[in-house]
């Protein structure tokens, strides 16, 4: 399946059977590339977040107290999000007020493309937790860590300055998640629960 430009559809990063993150994008293009999405600063965003505030970043989520996912509005930059077909990260390019303000690259499993979107597994340092990385598995993340470090060193696509001058349409309004987007992972029809993936939307 292929997105069309102009497409809006939602993506998910799962961490065993909790959705974790949230968003939806704009589709730029989805080509030999990869998938190219654009998330203006003001649209909407869920985050996975406990009874006392915690995220995924202070504590595993299978020690979270009651978890559920909260929406937000993203601030501060617009972004635009390329998902490299069949590699183990996703490169952010950041802006503020129009202009390029820098990079951000996120090691994730490569993704899995569903009706609505794609679903992600993202990196985190708790190998050995089984809703986490294995020994094998981390010392993978951290070789294409070090594959993606020397295509910046070099200046290598998409670090030559592709998509640094981007402009987005003024027309393209902030993007709101549907009440269904935040459905928690364990009420998903089972037909549409992934092992780890895109949605439209």
């Amino acid at each position: 399946m292929v997105f069309e430009p102009g497409q809006v559809i939602t993506r998910r990063y799962l961490r065993g059977s909790w959705c974790t993150w949230v968003q939806p994008m704009r589709v730029l293009a989805d080509d030999d590339q990869g998938l190219l999405l654009w998330h203006p600063a003001g649209s909407d965003f869920a985050r996975l977040v406990d009874a006392d505030g915690n995220t995924q970043h202070e504590l595993t989520v299978d020690r979270m107290r009651e978890p559920r996912l909260a929406v937000l509005t993203w601030t501060g930059y617009d972004i635009l999000v390329l998902m490299p077909p069949g590699v183990a990260h996703s490169v952010w390019w950041f802006y503020r007020d129009g202009v390029f303000a820098g990079w951000y690259v996120n090691l994730e499993t490569p993704y899995t493309r569903r009706p609505d979107g794609v679903d992600t597994d993202e990196f985190e340092a708790r190998i050995g937790h089984p809703l986490y990385l294995d020994r094998a598995t981390a010392a993978a993340v951290r070789a294409e860590a070090d594959r993606v470090v020397r295509l910046i060193e070099v200046g290598t696509f998409p670090f030559d300055g592709t998509h640094t001058d981007f402009r987005s349409d003024g027309r393209w309004p902030t993007l709101r998640l549907p009440a269904d987007a935040v459905t928690p992972v364990d009420q998903w029809p089972e037909a549409v629960v992934p092992s780890s993936g895109l949605s439209e939307k």
